[in-house]
């Protein structure tokens, strides 16, 4: 398989799931709350913030070309309007790191995790946010712009609404008898992040209190919350907000948004349900980012719809340790349904497994890869493709158990461990 000249081929990242000690944030509050959700707590993760020079070699050395990360809003600016200049120098120290070792840089500005502050002001359902963003958007620009040529403002802009659906069908599984508590298990594998909401009905009255002694507020409006229709429109304006500014002092970095999305299929029955499904998941957002200069496409799976609305898994289906479906022809599948809308330029800015066995994550990158090649031949403009994650990190609410990584870690040392998924994936961009 050979790749057009410019095509990046990487891995991405998330700052709090591999830095370590980011202290200010929302996440690192939640996972300090004695009734947390989460199974663990982050602390060092990864170490990446000390050790990046060493990750990005690896991914250099093993032939990528393209590395997404995110910058940390909550180290960035600690405290309302108090920007951290120490911050931004390490964080300008990654991006030449990057291109010392002949490495694209994509940056994320908000990969989930905010400021303490941001959400004791009411986080992602107040107005006042989208200021905030632009605020922090066009700041980081001004230090770090002239370095870059990608830019995603938000990651997974759309997970609220997703969270919000799942969130509701859980508690109403969950609140039937005890013959149903397996099948509510089962809905965390159809969100594609770590979530752990069996954990989290368990605790819900120890968390208002907990919450209110953090944020301020027993509901606190985390990114990654349950979001409502007017919050859901709030974040697409706070994209837009950032894009503007971005635009303003650099018009020449490319600006996108990136987006959590499934491979709907729709079984005999199951077609207006696909639809409802792909209008919320997708295309309602359209006004948005009709004009952008690229879309991020994250796909793991497919989910599947009959007369009933949606299905379980396949009965014998392989499954990840996420409890997802191994199905890399969604990513495919997805692409060409974006396109029929979305004009603009691609890039798969995450696309991944987690396993144990390397050798299913050298069959899944193939046959991933496979179909992005497809769709290249057939014109459509896919400009990349990053590989979630660079390493095993910690995986939200589920911890450092789920193994999506092409570096393996020994956290206890933090010595790093290459995977054959590694030299398999650089051996693309070679």
């Amino acid at each position: 398989m050979a790749f057009p000249g410019g095509f990046m081929i990487g891995a991405a990242t998330a700052a709090h799931q591999v830095e370590g000690n980011n202290i200010h944030s929302d996440y690192w509050a939640q996972e300090q709350m004695p009734h947390s959700s989460f199974t663990e707590r982050s602390g060092d993760a990864c170490d990446h913030y000390d050790r990046y020079e060493e990750d990005i070699r690896l991914l250099a050395e093993a032939g990528l070309n393209a590395y997404r990360f995110s910058v940390e809003w909550a180290r960035i600016e600690p405290e309302e309007g108090c920007f951290d200049e120490k911050e931004i120098e390490h964080y300008r120290s990654v991006i030449r790191c990057c291109r010392a070792n002949g490495v694209e840089p994509i940056v994320t500005l908000m990969h989930f995790t905010s400021p303490v502050w941001l959400i004791r002001k009411g986080g992602w359902e107040a107005e006042t946010t989208v200021g905030y963003f632009r605020r922090y958007a066009a700041y980081v620009t001004e230090q770090l712009g002239s370095e870059l040529s990608w830019i995603c403002t938000i990651n997974e802009a759309n997970m609220g609404l997703q969270l919000a659906a799942i969130s509701k069908r859980y508690q109403l599984m969950a609140a039937q008898a005890e013959q149903m508590a397996a099948k509510a298990k089962d809905a965390e594998g159809t969100v594609q992040v770590g979530m752990n909401f069996q954990k989290m009905m368990e605790n819900m009255k120890y968390a208002a209190a907990e919450n209110a002694a953090v944020f301020g507020t027993p509901n606190p409006q985390i990114f990654v919350s349950s979001r409502t229709p007017e919050g859901d429109a709030l974040v697409f304006r706070a994209h837009q907000a950032a894009k503007e500014a971005i635009k303003a002092i650099c018009p020449d970095i490319r600006v996108g948004i990136t987006l959590s999305m499934h491979d709907l299929q729709a079984l005999p029955g199951g077609e207006a349900y696909v639809e409802a499904a792909w209008d919320e998941e997708f295309r309602h957002y359209l006004p948005y980012i009709a004009d952008d200069d690229f879309l991020g496409v994250q796909n793991y799976t497919r989910t599947q719809y009959g007369p009933q609305g949606q299905l379980p898994c396949p009965e014998g289906a392989e499954l990840t340790q996420m409890e997802y479906e191994f199905y890399p022809e969604a990513l495919e599948h997805v692409i060409r349904k974006v396109r029929e809308d979305f004009r603009g330029d691609l890039i798969v800015t995450e696309n991944g497994v987690a396993v144990s066995d390397d050798s299913r994550r050298v069959e899944f990158i193939r046959r991933a890869l496979c179909g992005v090649e497809n769709c290249l031949n057939d014109g459509i403009p896919v400009r990349g493709y990053c590989y979630w994650s660079l390493m095993d990190n910690f995986e939200w609410q589920k911890g450092f158990s789920m193994t999506f990584g092409l570096i393996g870690v020994d956290r206890p040392t933090q010595e790093r461990k290459p995977k054959e998924s590694l030299r398999f994936l650089g051996s693309y961009a070679q």
